[in-house]
């Protein structure tokens, strides 16, 4: 898929791109193109490069040493020379030249702490986020984002890559703001496209019956689009009524039939633009607006920023449904400045590979589960073996740590004390939170298959509680503390395969999926600024 979006982009990148991130069309048909006269060909002399001021010095020492084929350049202005003369310019005498224009921007974390940071006009998103990356001595895994947050309206969302900070920052009103937080998915569809675009909601999958690659394509493409379309919860402007309509979603605008699902052109009303338009989501749909489902999103104009009078606001019945038509309406807008985007990265990553060794991370999809047991290293492909050996290596932690509290700790603490505390220094540990507050996070941070974080159970004070998120949805699983031997470990299937702490059991599951849908592969995370 990579090469065939590369070849798209290498096309793309030889015709001038609008603000917009879409192509020039070329010349109007029918008008006159002016073909520019070519100049007569002139004879290019070459000779060997000169340094002017060490020849001048070597006449001035010597005048038989001058070189024939160097000829002598005559001083024009001799008595700005000599080592009693003035400076022709003394300090102060020319104009300041421009300074480049500064600017102080507040950057909320998701703490509620802040920091102002002085940033260049034009500074993009990406560049903002990294020097917050920096400055907080964060690890920066290229899935930070700024998002653009508006409390008075319940809208926020991420900022693309290359959008100026202090040109979006010019559209907010003073009560919004912007967040520094993660996003694991927001290139997640080059990836795993198939996740984002169901077949029944894109008009080119049915009558094609193209891949996904070349769906992504067509997307990229200015000069074809697929057509997304459904049924949408539309809310009327300036009413707090909701209507059920079909919608599609075309590269000129979003669009409703005012007959059931009729797509003629006599039965579509066009409902938002795209061209001068961001696409939100909505924070608290139903308590705000009464919108009649959790997955709500907005259009909204770039114009407006406190008058919800003029947002244009809809809901999906799902989440992949709301997922498909954010992502569609991201693409049709933005186009090549998205791949663009998610492929700095990567050709950062790999020219900086020859130079340093890449930090091994468990967030990658390269974990698989190993035998160490003979004298080389096997890959265990079965999965009835993987399990077993996910079992086998449960009970070796459990001895080592037995034997290591008959040893003696080397922890001022009791060895039990340590395990029930030792998780609290961990990123991916929250904490006393609800179950609502847990399903939040991982929603802003993104609904990618692995996102993670551990929490205190509110039912049962001695337990925890693993959400996971697999498949654009949230499961809840109880860690239950279990005796044995007078030593307490953690468990998550019931007692078949114990930890002696949080760590190890996270551990393990980001290598062994075991009883879980998937491995653990991201965590979220909440950084001070």
């Amino acid at each position: 898929m990579d090469a065939s979006l590369e070849s798209l982009c290498a096309a793309s990148e030889t015709a001038p791109l609008l603000h917009n991130g879409q192509h020039s069309r070329g010349p109007t048909p029918g008008a006159r193109v002016l073909q520019p006269q070519a100049a007569p060909r002139q004879r290019v002399q070459r000779s060997q490069p000169v340094r002017i001021l060490a020849v001048r010095r070597l006449q001035e020492e010597d005048p038989h040493l001058r070189t024939s084929s160097l000829p002598a350049i005559p001083n024009p202005f001799p008595e700005l020379c000599g080592p009693g003369s003035p400076p022709a310019l003394t300090p102060g005498s020319l104009p300041p030249g421009p300074a480049a224009a500064k600017q102080d921007v507040k950057v909320f974390s998701e703490d509620g702490t802040s920091k102002v940071v002085e940033i260049l006009a034009d500074m993009t998103a990406r560049d903002l986020c990294q020097l917050l990356v920096y400055r907080s001595h964060c690890v920066d895994d290229n899935s930070w984002t700024l998002v653009e947050h508006h409390p008075h309206l319940g809208l926020e969302r991420c900022l693309e890559d290359h959008e100026l900070v202090v040109q979006v920052e010019s559209t907010m009103a003073s009560e919004s703001k912007f967040l520094f937080r993660k996003n694991y998915a927001k290139y997640e569809f080059f990836k795993n496209p198939m996740n984002f675009f169901p077949e029944q909601m894109v008009t080119w999958c049915q009558q094609s019956n193209g891949s996904h690659t070349q769906l992504l394509q067509n997307f990229l493409n200015s000069s074809s689009c697929p057509e997304i379309q459904g049924f949408l919860h539309v809310k009327e402007l300036g009413r707090k009524s909701w209507k059920k309509l079909y919608v599609c979603l075309r590269r000129s605008g979003l669009y409703c039939s005012t007959k059931g699902a009729s797509k003629e052109p006599r039965h579509l009303q066009l409902l938002a633009e795209l061209e001068d338009s961001s696409i939100f989501s909505l924070i608290a749909g139903r308590k705000q607006y009464g919108a009649p489902t959790d997955y709500g999103f907005c259009i909204k104009p770039n114009r407006v920023r406190t008058e919800a009078k003029e947002l244009r606001l809809l809901c999906a019945e799902d989440e992949q449904s709301r997922t498909c038509w954010v992502t569609a309406c991201r693409l049709l807008k933005y186009g090549m400045l998205l791949y663009q985007n998610y492929r700095i990265p990567q050709q950062r990553k790999a020219m900086l590979s020859s130079f340093s060794t890449p930090v091994r991370s468990v967030s990658e999809n390269s974990l698989v589960a190993m035998d160490f047991s003979g004298q080389t290293g096997r890959v265990i492909e079965n999965p009835a073996e993987a399990q077993s050996a996910a079992l086998e290596e449960g009970h070796a932690w459990r001895k080592r740590s037995t034997r290591m509290n008959i040893l003696g700790s080397q922890s001022p603490l009791h060895p039990s004390a340590l395990s029930t505390v030792i998780h609290r220094t961990q990123h991916w540990f929250h904490g006393r939170i609800s179950r609502e507050e847990s399903h939040r996070i991982i929603k802003q941070q993104g609904l990618v298959d692995g996102l993670f974080l551990l929490r205190d159970s509110q039912s049962n004070p001695k337990a925890f509680v693993l959400t996971l998120c697999h498949h654009q949805k949230i499961k809840n699983f109880q860690i239950l503390p279990c005796e044995d031997d007078g030593q307490t470990f953690f468990s998550l299937d019931d007692g078949n395969t114990k930890f002696s702490d949080l760590i190890q059991l996270v551990d393990f599951y980001q290598l062994n999926k075991g009883v879980l849908p998937c491995r653990l592969k991201h965590h979220c995370i909440r950084v001070a600024l």
